[in-house]
């Protein structure tokens, strides 16, 4: 396995403390785990396009790093609405 890979994978396993606050916390916490699953994922898909060799992949987290934050604003608009 390739050091790059097993990162990704080290930064992924940060991903189930992530789940489980938006299962149970409340709404502001879940706001934050939601935001912290946006910067693991984007570095997850850096390291995976380093280890890879593919650019695309580097250009998808750059996609998912511009538009996590305004994803979880309307989130948080319709879960306040009670949606």
């Amino acid at each position: 396995m390739d050091i790059w890979l097993a990162a990704a994978l080290a930064l992924l396993l940060g991903l189930v403390p992530c789940g489980i606050v938006v299962a149970r916390a409340a709404l502001m916490d879940r706001v934050v785990a939601f935001e912290m699953a946006g910067v693991i994922t984007t570095l997850a898909l850096l390291l995976i396009a380093e280890a890879l060799q593919q650019p695309s992949f580097a250009d998808m987290a750059v996609a998912l790093a511009l538009l996590s934050f305004p994803g979880n604003l309307v989130l948080v608009r319709f879960a306040e609405r009670g949606l």
